[in-house]
This record gives C-alpha cells, sequence and structure tokens, in this order.
C-alpha cells in the first residue's frame, strides 16, 4: 500500500457506505487502508450495518464522524445528504446487499446513503456481497445491468466460502482490489482538466413539412455517455445535440439542436475554444431541398422529393480546428468496416475514427450497449461489447494515449 507522501489518494475525499451483511466487518479494513493512503474518509451506515459493526469502529478508523442519520445536526444546523457528497469525490458502497442494489436501481431514497447516491454527481463504486443465489437472482442482474448503463462502476464478487456455509460466487473482493479500484477512478478524475471538449451527439431532423421529417435511428446514449465520461474526467464538456429523450448530463453546456445544419452552425461556433472534437452524432447527410410551409395531404402528395446535401459537420471541423485540437469523428457502417473507416479518416483528415456496424432497425443505435472499432494513423483498436458508459471510458482512453504520443 503506497503511503501518504506518494499516494494518489493524499488529500482525496472519498464518502464510504456501508451496508448490513456479514462483511461489513471487512468494511473497516478497507476503510483503514484508505485513509493510511492519505484519503480524507467520512462513513455512512445503514441501521443494518450497524447491527454488525459498531459505528464506533468506523469512526476510530477513519478520524471522522461516523453518519447514520438524514438530518445531522451539528455546531449549525446542516442537511447531511447535501453536505456530504459536496465535500467527497467518489462514493464507495462497501458490502452492497441486494436489498440496496434494488434501492439504487429503482432510485428508492429512505435512508442517508441511499438518499446521498440520488444527491451525488460524483463517480460511484460499488463493491456488492451476498449469497450465490440472490446474487445469480435475474432481479439481482437485471439491478446490476441498469446501474452498470448509467454509469455506476463495480469490483466485483470473489469466489470463496460464504457466511451460509456454501462455496460460491459473493465474497466481498479484497481490500486491495477495492482500494486499487477507488485510486484508479479518482486518477481517471483528474486525467483531462486542462481539456475543453466539444462533443456531437443524437440524430438530425431535416422536415419535409411541419408533420414529417428524415432521421435516423440514434438515441445519442453514445455521446451523452462520453460527455459525461469526459465530464467525470474533470474536463469542460459542451454537448450539441439532436432530439434525444435522455437527461441532460450535469455540469456540461448543453447546445440543443434539431436539424444539420443547426448543429453545423453551433458547433463551428463553440469550436475555437476546443482542444478536443468528439463527433457522435449521426447527422443526416441529406435535407429536402424544400421544406414545405404547410402539411402536405396524402391525396394531393408528390411521391417525388428532392434532396440537397448537408454540411459535413466533421470534416469542417477538421479543416478549421484550433491549433492543438483533436478531431474524432464516428461512422456507422453495414459492411467493409476497415477500408470504409480509413477512406473517411483519411479523406476527411481525422486524428481518429470510430466505426460500429448497424444492421437492420439500427442495430447499435437502439442499444444500451456497443463494441465498436477504432482507427487512427497507423493503428487500430477493438472494443469488445459493453455498457455505452464503458464503451466511452476505452474510447477517452484511447484517445488521451493519442494525445501523450503526438
Amino acid at each position: 500500500m503506497s503511503t501518504p507522501e506518494n499516494s494518489s489518494l493524499a488529500g482525496r475525499t472519498v464518502l464510504v457506505g456501508v451496508c448490513g451483511g456479514i462483511a461489513a466487518y471487512k468494511c473497516a479494513g478497507v476503510v483503514s487502508k484508505l485513509r493510511q493512503a492519505g484519503a480524507d474518509v467520512h462513513v455512512i451506515m445503514t441501521d443494518a450495518a450497524r447491527k454488525f459493526v459498531s459505528p464506533l469502529t468506523f469512526a476510530a478508523v477513519s478520524g471522522n464522524d461516523v453518519h447514520m442519520e438524514m438530518f445531522d445536526a451539528g455546531t449549525a444546523w446542516q442537511v447531511a445528504h447535501i453536505t456530504l457528497v459536496r465535500k467527497s469525490e467518489l462514493f464507495l458502497i462497501l458490502n452492497a446487499t441486494a436489498n440496496t442494489l434494488a434501492k439504487l436501481a429503482h432510485g428508492i431514497a429512505d435512508n442517508l446513503l441511499t438518499t446521498c447516491v440520488l444527491a451525488t454527481r460524483n463517480p460511484i463504486l460499488v463493491a456488492h456481497a451476498m449469497n450465490t443465489a440472490m446474487l445469480e437472482a435475474e432481479p439481482t442482474q437485471q439491478n446490476l445491468s441498469t446501474l452498470a448503463a448509467r454509469g455506476v462502476e463495480f469490483v466485483m464478487p470473489a469466489a470463496g466460502f460464504l457466511a451460509c456455509g456454501e462455496f460460491g460466487d459473493g465474497r466481498l473482493a479484497d481490500e486491495e482490489d477495492i482500494v486499487r479500484a477507488a485510486t484508479r477512478i479518482l486518477e481517471r478524475g483528474a486525467s483531462m482538466t486542462d481539456e475543453r471538449v466539444l462533443i456531437t451527439a443524437g440524430p438530425t431532423r431535416e422536415f419535409l413539412d411541419p408533420a414529417r421529417f428524415l432521421s435516423n435511428p440514434s438515441t445519442g446514449r453514445m455521446g451523452y455517455a462520453l460527455a459525461d465520461e469526459a465530464r467525470r474526467r474533470g474536463a469542460a464538456v459542451t454537448l450539441v445535440s439532436g432530439p434525444t429523450e435522455i437527461r441532460t448530463p450535469s455540469d456540461v453546456r448543453f447546445v440543443r439542436v434539431v436539424s444539420a445544419r443547426e448543429m453545423h452552425a453551433a458547433v463551428l461556433e463553440h469550436l475555437p475554444e476546443s482542444s478536443l472534437f468528439i463527433g457522435a452524432a449521426a447527422v443526416a447527410d441529406f435535407r429536402p431541398a424544400v421544406e414545405a410551409t404547410a402539411k402536405a395531404k396524402k391525396r394531393d402528395a408528390d411521391l417525388h422529393v428532392d434532396l440537397a446535401p448537408n454540411p459535413d459537420v466533421i470534416a469542417d471541423v477538421a479543416q478549421r480546428r484550433p491549433p492543438g485540437c483533436l478531431v474524432v469523428g464516428f461512422a456507422a457502417e453495414t459492411d467493409d468496416l476497415e477500408t470504409n473507416a480509413r477512406e473517411k479518416l483519411a479523406r476527411k483528415k481525422l486524428d481518429c475514427i470510430v466505426v460500429n456496424r448497424i444492421g437492420r432497425n439500427g442495430g447499435a443505435f437502439a442499444s444500451t450497449e456497443n463494441e465498436v472499432r477504432m482507427f487512427w494513423p497507423g493503428g487500430e483498436q477493438d472494443v469488445p461489447r459493453a455498457s455505452k458508459a464503458d464503451v466511452a471510458a476505452t474510447i477517452l482512453d484511447r484517445i488521451a494515449a493519442l494525445r501523450r504520443n503526438g
């Protein structure tokens, strides 16, 4: 374990939630190691956790008061669930039970721990532990998938002898593994503090008349995941989005657009201040040459529609980029992925291109998961199927490597 002088945890504030389960006694060791590494650790205990371990234990190993009630009153009255999350940089939930996972997945806030989860905008790391049958139960697996899709990260349980007397998956992960994961997240959180990131997301809509438009199946999830991950890493993020049903990520500058021309104008407006551009939007290549001002009636409709080309947002960004700005494009292909990707990479003068395969009904567009291939001059990388949040993290890791390597 690193000492406070050379640990990246030194001076960092970690909020730790402890849940009720036999492994609660192991959580004191995790808190102790975090403190030894220099972290300022504040512990929340659920009522069930207090049945297994005394709050005094966590107060001793953390060096701070333990929080248990929704409205703690000190010298000045404070709302605990707001105060705690604001002064922390990471929320680590230890010994998470099936019950707590279900509450987190469904937004239930009936104690201080679950309320703080809803209030935090910081990264959330969960180390769960339970009986193997409970872990493998379909509702638990669905809840884990729901949380992962929201960007929650996990330290997976280990296999071993369980308190119920059985052998299987469900043991709380080793202390070292949990501390290592927390360290990685906190290190990542400061990795893009110097970046000003401009991201496009979602589809565009090109109206034929007030009632009809040309578009595509993009949900915007990939672009929003990239924006959220970049924000988590400390970047100043501007997100230019076409129409989606996704909640706007917190702490980003948000620009809503509809058409390709609107997106083009918004991107060029914000480009001069950007150090990284990621074009994840599915921008329509064409629009109706004429947009009718009134709804066309079926009986009178002309079935012939003339199309006009839309501006190429990514190509124009690559041409007009400010000095030092990296440009990353996205492409959706049905076949010849590598050939088409490398052609676009060279023709549009991009630093990197991310390609996903699509098929009938939109393929990757409609899914909460994705698998992509990344290409850059002289290299490529396969990103295996995972949640779009995890794929976003891998993409930004590669971009960081390209930045370091010049």
